[in-house]
């Protein structure tokens, strides 16, 4: 029987066919795409439903779009920037500014644009190098709606410290002194700062404390090797600095007393710093330096007269100066020193205390 052939058919791809299905599957994606982001620049409410919303100096257009949505005025960060970019709405200002759940993205972003929008109440303080706990609340209650009473009661609450020390690193459980006036003292960093008027006690502190963790990262390295080469934990550090920073005005001497401090220090010797009993006298007998020096006897773990090493805690806010001086002091064989007070602030330094006694009674003795 003759063997028959079957011929296969080729199967003829039809690109037509899979053209048309391509421009479906593009169509149904872009659709999607242009319906969601079309939706997400939509008001979140039908109704009125107005809100405090604000921005901080600093905040880059990201931050702000991410707490808009996560304060629920908008649906959705990356849509709102494609469209702030993409209409030239990024130059955003800070203030404390009233918005709406009914208004669209564009209306949102339009309104924050507009410095004229936002409830301007700004208060400006300026800490000092030098300026207390005490003294920093008092500034801060004079130009908002904080009382000085409630940031001292703060900068003692151990509950809240412990809450943030994972922010801020420098704060450490030895700041938990019971001798400590305010656990807090020493780490409010001098600078000059923007509140809102009406604001919180603990916003004002962290506001704060951000601008101590900036000095204390630049320092981190120093603060790592003296902590190590000193075997002192960073509160003793910070404890110093407030010391040095109290005891001198100019950077080099600041460096100079540094290093008659350690080398007090490294022969267990008493600090015999004034300006320790001059923080202890405050809450009797007032700020004035001369009690300082009336009082060597008064009875506070405070004052260096009386307890060898250094007080339970910072005895001021030191400046960046202070700080530097204390982590890269000048090296000297000198363990005395004083100012002449009288006269134009020159700072003596002696190696005995017989050479001191004597500028004391040149010096001093009027």
């Amino acid at each position: 029987m003759p063997t028959v052939k079957t011929k296969k058919r080729k199967r003829r791809i039809n690109y037509k066919n899979i053209l048309i299905l391509v421009f479906l599957l593009l169509l149904l994606v872009g659709g999607g795409s242009f319906f969601y982001y079309d939706n997400s620049l939509k008001p979140i409410s039908k109704n009125s439903m107005t809100g405090s919303f604000v921005i901080e100096g600093g905040q880059s257009m990201k931050t702000v779009l991410k707490n808009l949505k996560n304060e629920g005025f908008i649906k959705d960060d990356f849509t709102a920037l494609v469209f702030a970019k993409t209409n030239d709405l990024t130059s955003v200002k800070k203030g404390e500014y009233t918005l709406d759940k009914n208004w669209n993205v564009k209306t949102i972003l339009e309104y924050l644009n507009d410095s004229k929008s936002a409830n301007v109440d700004d208060s400006r303080i300026t800490i000092i190098e030098g300026d207390w706990a005490k003294h920093i609340a008092q500034k801060v209650a004079s130009s908002t709606n904080v009382s000085e009473e409630e940031l001292l009661a703060l900068w003692n609450n151990v509950d809240y410290i412990k809450s943030i020390m994972g922010k801020y690193p420098f704060l450490t459980d030895d700041i938990f002194n019971e001798n400590s006036r305010y656990y807090l003292e020493g780490y409010l960093f001098p600078n000059t700062y923007d509140f809102f008027k009406e604001t919180t006690a603990q916003d004002v502190t962290e506001k704060i404390l951000d601008q101590t963790l900036v000095i204390y990262n630049k320092y981190k390295s120093d603060f790592d090797r003296v902590m190590q080469e000193r075997g002192m934990t960073l509160h003793q550090l910070f404890t110093l600095a407030s010391i040095v920073q109290y005891e001198a005005s100019s950077s080099e001497d600041m460096k100079m007393i540094a290093g008659v401090f350690y080398n007090r220090l490294n022969e267990g010797m008493m600090l015999q710093s004034s300006v320790t009993v001059c923080y202890a006298i405050d809450i009797d007998k007032g700020d004035d330096w001369m009690k300082c020096e009336v009082n060597p006897s008064f009875d506070s773990p405070y004052n260096t007269y009386k307890f060898t090493g250094l007080p339970p805690g910072p005895i001021l806010n030191p400046g960046e100066a202070a700080i530097e001086a204390t982590l890269n002091p000048t090296g000297s064989s000198y363990y005395y020193f004083m100012a002449d007070v009288y006269g134009d602030g020159k700072v003596y330094y002696t190696e005995t205390y017989a050479e001191h006694q004597k500028n004391v009674n040149k010096y001093l003795k009027k």
